[in-house]
């Protein structure tokens, strides 16, 4: 557990930005349209790496928990618009409620355009889980983790996150599953 711990921070601490055939930021929760906090910071990122010219394509990710009236993939559309990202390059998944879900959809969505490579954008926490995902699936991933995040900011939280994906990974490792089945926790 404890190596395992040292690879999340690790990981979570690299930035790996480069050119890649599309930038993908994973969902996270969504209040009635508007970004949270963590998925704001992750949006701000992913749009900056875009502007950067990283990559030609913006691939958003996240259904919706009930009682939402919209998806975090929507919501995560109209924040990339408002921030300059051309709608014509923008294209997502919205079903996902979990990363698991949302990274099979992502390499679905890129195989089918003939693409091989991605930047994920998520939490330092998470880029672990989500580039074994990527690789398992065929992608070849980069992780460029938002340091913006308040769950970065706050030890307390990044401590909470560091554990939580502990549980997931080991359950990725043990089951190919994902614990955050029929959660907006991605």
């Amino acid at each position: 557990m404890a190596a395992t711990t040292v690879r999340i921070w690790q990981q979570g601490n690299q930035d790996e930005r480069r050119p890649a055939d599309a930038i993908v930021v994973l969902g996270a929760a969504q209040y009635d349209g508007r970004p949270s906090p963590v998925f704001e910071a992750r949006l701000s990122h992913a749009v900056g790496l875009f502007h950067q010219g990283l990559a030609p394509l913006f691939v958003v990710t996240g259904g919706r928990i009930p009682g939402d009236t919209t998806t975090e993939a929507a919501v995560a559309r109209q924040y990339a618009i408002a921030h300059g990202v051309p709608a014509q390059a923008i294209i997502g998944e919205d079903q996902a409620r979990n990363t698991l879900t949302s990274m099979r959809s992502v390499a679905v969505l890129l195989k089918d355009r003939g693409l091989q490579s991605a930047l994920f954008v998520s939490d330092p926490t998470h880029m672990l889980r989500v580039l074994r995902m990527a690789a398992d699936m065929g992608i070849e991933g980069y992780g460029s983790p938002t340091t913006t995040s308040p769950v970065a900011a706050d030890p307390v939280a990044r401590l909470q996150a560091t554990v939580h994906e502990l549980g997931a990974l080991g359950d990725y490792f043990l089951t190919g599953g994902d614990s955050e089945a029929g959660t907006a926790a991605h």
